[in-house]
């Protein structure tokens, strides 16, 4: 019989991708849809998620989100759209956590969609760092604090609050940075961002 214990999984904490970026600097791309692998971004972003350990996987989508739709093939996701993407990560960051309300999450795994060169292995350590839901950890490179994060449901609530423009829930982890669980990923993933033209050389 098949466990989550047996296949890696933690049903209780929910993988949380922002994936609603227009792209701006990139001639108004959605960063969603640009092509990695030969798959568009996204898809490549859910993958990473549920192979580090993620049962349930809400995607955030914003700029182009029918396109992002059709074009992408994303099973057994929920799809949360933002009509405020264009005012900021922060909008997008509220209602992937506000659809997690209810659904029995104990922590939400946020990850970005532009960030390639983190893959499932960073995920895994993450996720194993969580111990209830007062957990805050996040990965980091060289010591400094990266993506993924990860919640505990008991800060949704207060990352929310502050959860304003493009900067996400930096306030908050700020605030409460005694209480973060760091864990180095540096050995096995490289948090470039895809933001201009020159950073699509990191696609494949």
């Amino acid at each position: 019989m098949t466990t989550p214990e047996t296949t890696g999984e933690h049903p209780e904490i929910a993988g949380l991708l922002l994936a609603a970026g227009g792209g701006r600097r990139l001639g108004g791309r959605p960063k969603a849809l640009l092509t990695h692998r030969g798959r568009p971004l996204v898809e490549h972003a859910v993958r990473v998620l549920r192979e580090g350990g993620c049962a349930r996987i809400h995607v955030v989508l914003g700029a182009r989100s029918a396109h992002v739709r059709a074009q992408a093939s994303l099973p057994d996701c929920v799809l949360v759209d933002n009509p405020d993407w264009e005012q900021g990560m922060g909008t997008s960051l509220r209602a992937g956590l506000d659809s997690l309300a209810g659904t029995g999450a104990r922590a939400a795994l946020v990850s970005l969609v532009d960030q390639p060169g983190i893959g499932p292995e960073a995920v895994a350590r993450v996720l194993g760092a969580c111990r209830d839901e007062g957990s805050l950890v996040a990965a980091a490179y060289d010591g400094a604090r990266g993506h993924p994060v990860l919640f505990g449901a008991a800060h949704w609530a207060g990352v929310a609050a502050t959860a304003t423009g493009d900067r996400g829930a930096r306030a908050y982890l700020r605030e409460h940075a005694p209480a973060i669980t760091l864990v180095e990923c540096g050995d096995v993933a490289r948090p470039f961002d895809i933001d201009t033209e020159a950073d699509l050389a990191h696609l494949e």
